[in-house]
């Protein structure tokens, strides 16, 4: 079940524990260190069953019209049924909902670690299309993809 966590320490908790589980996506500890705290302040929906947090997404405001995916994490046990879908479609109608014309993502460029193509193939699925690929923006061996969605 998705829900909108309002807690602080709750979406701290919720995303040291995916993220940490994803080292394949989240390996450069400086990087995942900031995730988790800026998840503390950030819209923040989450997958439970029960206790058990399967799944989390946020959103970050980067101009008045448009809002990121700031980060996505779905527990490796949980792949490939439907969380994902159900946490970004939450995330999506919060955004319209709030008058945001577009939502943007970024992710490695596909082609360079097959984890992050399967993130791109995610992604394109849920209707995000190709802006553009900043090759320095991160670092010259993970260079940044950006994709876009339209929400109007």
């Amino acid at each position: 079940m998705v829900l909108f966590l309002e807690d602080p320490d709750k979406r701290e908790a919720a995303a040291r524990a995916i993220l940490e589980d994803l080292p394949e996506w989240f390996g450069l500890p400086e990087s995942t260190a900031s995730y988790i705290r800026e998840s503390r302040e950030q819209p923040f929906w989450a997958d439970l069953e029960g206790a058990c947090v399967r799944g989390f997404i946020t959103l970050k405001e980067t101009s008045p019209h448009t809002a990121e995916v700031a980060v996505m994490g779905v527990a490796p046990a949980y792949h490939r049924r439907g969380i994902g879908r159900a946490l970004f479609q939450a995330l999506r109608a919060y955004a319209r909902d709030r008058g945001y014309a577009f939502l943007q993502v970024k992710t490695v460029e596909e082609g360079r670690y097959a984890a992050y193509d399967r993130t791109a193939a995610f992604y394109r699925s849920m209707g995000f299309l190709e802006l553009e690929c900043f090759p320095t923006l991160w670092d010259p061996w993970n260079p940044c993809q950006i994709y876009v969605m339209a929400l109007k």
